[in-house]
This record gives C-alpha cells, structure tokens and sequence, in this order.
C-alpha cells in the first residue's frame, strides 16, 4: 500500500492500522530526527510511502475510502491490479527483518548483479536452513545474506560466517 501522508504526520497510516488492528509491516530505521529544537534517535519509515498490510481486499477498502491519503500500490504494466506479496514469501522477510537489530534495505534497482556473491544455506542458529545469496561490498568484513520480495524491496541481514554452508556449483 502506498501512504501519501507527509513524513511529519501526527498520524501515519501504519500507525492508524495497527490502532484498527491490522497487521502491517514498514521497513524501519534509526535516524536522528529534530523535534522541539532537540534532536532524538527515533525509528522511521526506510520508505515513507511503502507498507505492507495482511488482510482482505474488503476489509482495506473501507479503510481505503475513509483515507484519501492510503491507496493501494498497483503493479506495473498492469491496469488496476493491486500488487500482492506470497504468504510465504512475506513470512520470509519479516523472518530475516526481525533476526537482526540493524537491517539495510535496498530497491531492486540498487543491487547489481556484481554485488551478489555466492549461493549459500544457514545451518544452525536463529536462520537455520535459509537460503540466498551473500552480499559482497567492496571494502566490508561483514557477511550479509540477501533475502528479497521479488520486485519490490529486499534485505541484507548480518550473519555468522560459523553458520555458512555453501552451495555446489
């Protein structure tokens, strides 16, 4: 879904889900941010615009036309569909999100084919039996696995270099 809201609202619209008892997902980061001539550490949308909402198309649409700030995010080339993530490949991500304290998020146009490493599986620990590619960036010590919604947004996660097993060619 798409929040058209300015990023200084009182009340976003993922804020105003979760008060109506949806379940939604917003990439989040650290920031410094300046409220009242200080400035706070607080947790902000990586996208302002972006969420992710589980639920029925008809409990949305009420939703939908009470906010004329919240729209559906359509797919592109297609007329009118709204775009929808696989169960699995949803459960997937937040799964990989919520292991680690610091995520970095990329748009798919941000990785390049240069930067995917090697096939790897997680075996032990808190990801055990994922599956994806490392992220290589130049100049890093740091292993990061890619874990990815097709087309819209992946995650590059922090792991244990014990807990890698990699793929035959």
């Amino acid at each position: 879904m798409r929040d058209l809201k300015r990023s200084n609202a009182k009340l976003p619209a993922y804020k105003f889900l979760e008060e109506n008892r949806f379940e939604v997902f917003t990439p989040m980061k650290w920031a410094l941010v300046e409220e009242h001539g200080k400035k706070i550490r607080k947790r902000i949308p990586v996208l302002p615009d972006l969420l992710f909402v589980r639920s029925t198309r008809n409990a949305l649409d009420e939703i939908v036309d009470k906010l004329p700030t919240l729209q559906y995010r359509y797919l592109r080339g297609g007329y009118c569909r709204p775009m929808v993530v696989a169960d699995a490949d949803m459960d997937l991500f937040l799964c990989a999100v919520n292991q680690t304290s610091d995520p970095c998020y990329y748009l798919p146009e941000e990785i390049t084919p240069k930067m995917y490493g090697r096939m790897v599986r997680i075996v032990g620990g808190g990801m055990d039996g994922f599956e994806g590619k490392l992220l290589t960036v130049r100049g890093s010590k740091r292993r990061r696995l890619v874990v990815s919604i097709p087309s819209v947004l992946s995650v590059a996660i922090e792991i244990n270099p014990d807990f890698v097993q990699l793929e035959p060619i």
